[in-house]
Order: structure tokens, then sequence, then C-alpha cells
């Protein structure tokens, strides 16, 4: 009855060892179940969306064209006046009046400057008397050789007298011949105290004042005109362009076209006028002289421009931009869209490349797709997608694919 009464007095015992291996044993089977049920149902949606987005490379590309591809011979030239004259004064004397203003455009014949013309005026009429005189002196020695020539003849004349008048003639006629030329002389020199302009163009830095003393022997001279219609540019090309330039020649002339010295912006076209007549054997080069109207003034004498000769054109070339050529290892390639829209390195031969495009002379065949952009992504048989304008896209995929 005591040992009953003791029993029913004990408190129940726990046991948390037991629970721990029930909760090990129900976190072990959600992991077992995990990895053969959740686990690879991730994996394959992380290597689909894995294989979407690497699947197709974002390109640009256009298509090989066939089109007229013009060759330039590219230098460098100096803008060359067709005529340049110093103007000097060719007498000594004082300057009157200034006629022209700097830079005003001057035509052949126009008034520059006027020199003081009194005293070249007073030797002309100092030569003018002088002549008058003499026409005087030899009237009256024709006279008394026509009487010494009758009394010689009736013997009232000796012949010695008869010779002094015959010669006394002979050297007034003589000093008369002398007299008309210092009028002549005289007229000369008259003439050029009125300087005018030499040609038609445009007047520099006016080197003298009225009131100045010029001499016909001063270095400096009164201004320099420069004519600039036309002007002419003189550029080098190297000795190895001749035969081309000469074959080129014979089809008529030949069209330049000068521009910035950055190339940038044209500023005239012309014709090539000159070439040399020798090869510069220290530079390896043949000088070139092209003629250009300038009707608007943009060539001035002394500016450096780009020149680009144009010695043929090559009809219906293969062409391609030119940043669809790359250069590798084994030489220059392009990557081709095949008809699986992926991209197949393709080795080309170039020929010229004139205005951002390449003619193409073994490798590419028109209608061939090249890419133009993202070439440093791709690699042979990478899938692309030919990006369009506007952020947009085409599958380059032609057999239907997603």
């Amino acid at each position: 009855m005591q040992k009953q009464t003791r029993d029913s007095g004990r408190k129940p015992r726990h046991h948390p060892g037991r629970w721990a291996l029930i909760a090990v044993a129900l976190l072990a089977a959600a992991g077992v179940a995990w990895q053969y049920l959740g686990l690879p149902g991730m994996q394959k949606g992380v290597a689909a969306r894995s294989q979407l987005a690497v699947s197709a490379t974002p390109v640009q590309a256009t298509a090989v064209t066939t089109r007229d591809i013009p060759v330039f011979l590219n230098g460098l030239g100096t803008v060359q006046a067709t005529n340049s004259v110093l103007v000097r004064s060719r007498v000594d004397g004082q300057i009157e009046k200034v006629a022209f203003e700097e830079g005003q455009i001057v035509c052949q014949g126009d008034l520059l400057v006027q020199i003081d013309p009194a005293p070249f005026q007073a030797t002309l009429d100092q030569a003018t008397a002088k002549l008058a005189q003499d026409q005087a002196s030899l009237l009256n020695a024709k006279q008394d050789l026509q009487r010494t020539a009758t009394l010689a003849k009736q013997g009232d004349a000796t012949q010695q007298l008869f010779d002094q008048r015959t010669a006394t003639v002979a050297q007034l006629t003589a000093q008369i011949q002398a007299d008309q030329a210092a009028i002549e002389s005289a007229k000369v020199q008259l003439a050029y105290t009125t300087i005018r302009s030499p040609l038609t163009g445009r007047a520099g830095f006016r080197l003298v004042d009225p009131g100045n003393i010029v001499h016909a022997n001063d270095q400096n001279g009164i201004l320099t005109i420069t004519q600039l219609t036309p002007i002419s540019v003189i550029f080098t090309a190297p000795e190895g362009q001749l035969p081309s330039i000469s074959a080129a020649l014979k089809s008529g002339p030949l069209q330049v076209t000068a521009l910035t010295s950055d190339g940038r912006r044209t500023l005239a076209h012309g014709t090539l006028s000159l070439v040399d007549n020798q090869v510069d054997a220290a530079s390896g080069t043949i000088r070139l002289k092209a003629s250009f109207d300038n009707a608007d003034n943009a060539l001035w004498p002394g500016l450096s421009v780009t020149t680009r000769l144009l010695i043929s054109t090559i009809k219906n070339a293969v062409a391609v931009p030119d940043v669809a050529v790359q250069r590798g290892p084994n030489g220059l390639f392009a990557f081709v869209i095949n008809k699986d829209g992926k991209a197949e390195l393709r080795s080309v031969d170039i020929g010229p490349i004139e205005d951002g495009w390449a003619v193409v002379e073994h490798g590419l065949t028109p209608g061939e797709r090249v890419v133009t952009a993202g070439q440093y992504r791709l690699q042979p048989a990478t899938l692309v997608e030919v990006l369009l304008g506007n952020n947009q896209s085409m599958s380059s995929n032609t057999t239907g694919e997603p």
C-alpha cells in the first residue's frame, strides 16, 4: 500500500535527446528530397536562362555591295598666287597721292600712286625746246648749203666751203634725232610718275605715305599685289605614283580637291595643270601644280591644304564599309553572317580604301552580310543578333529558331 502511494507521487520524465534525433531525421529527409526534386529543376531553369542570355550576341551588320569607288592620291600642299608683284617706283620723287586702300581689289591699269611730275615735265619741256632750236638751225644750214651749191656751180665758192656746209646739215640732222630721243625719254620718265596696277588682284599693306620720297633703287617697294583668281596649289606625290598619274593624264585633265589641313572641309575643286619635269632625288617625290578658279576666295596664298588627286574610278567594285575589315595574326578578315545566323571568319584581300569604303578583291561576294560593329565579342560559329536602329533588333538565325 505504501509502495503504490510512492509510485503514484512521482513526476513524469522528459526525453530531449529523442526529439533532437527526430528533428535531425526530418531535416535529412528534406535535404534528400530537395536534392532529388528541387535542385535539378532550379539548375535547369538557370541553365535555360543562361543559354537564352548568351545564345545571340548583338552586332551591327550591312550587306556587301557593288559601287563605283574613286581612287584618290592624298597629299599636302601650299597655296601659291598665280601672279604676285612688288610694285616699285621707277623714278625718284615725292609722293603726291596714294590712290588705293589696303586690302582693296585693284584692277589692271588702276591708279595706285602719283609722284610729283613737275621736275619731269620741266625736263620734257627743255627737250622739246632744244628740238625746236635745232630744227631752226638745220633749216638755216640747209639754206646756206643750197646757196653754196649754186655759187660752186658758178665758180664763186670753193669746194671746201661746200663740204663744210654739207657736214653742218648732217650734224644738225643727227642733233634733231637726239633731241627727239630725249623727248621720248622725258615722256617715259614723266609717265613713270603715275604708278598703275600691273594686274588685277588684292592690294597688301601700304609701305609708303603721301609726302614720302621714293627712289628707283628702293628695295621695299610701295605695295604687293597678289592675284587670287585663278590661284594655284603646289603639292607633291611619291615618285612611285608618277606612272599612274601619267597614264591618267592621257584620258584628260585630272580633278584635284583642296581641303583644310585637317581634311575635314572642302575648300575648292580644280584641275591638275603641271607635272614637274624632274623627280626630287632627295625626297623621292614629284612636284605637281593644280589650278583653281577660287571665285569665293576660299584659297589664300601661303595656306596649307590637304589635296586629293583623282587618279581613277573603279567601276562596280565589290565594297564594304572599312570598319568591317579587321586585322588578325593571319592578315585581314571580316565576320560574315551565314544562313544559320552565326559568325563566320572570312579572310579577305583588300584594295583601295576611300571615303570609308574598302574595295574587296577576294573573299566576299555581293549580298553577303558582314559585321560592322561588335566584332570583339565574336568567335567563329557565334550566334549573332543584328541590331537595328532605335535599339531594335532582328534575329540573324534564318532557320526560325527562337
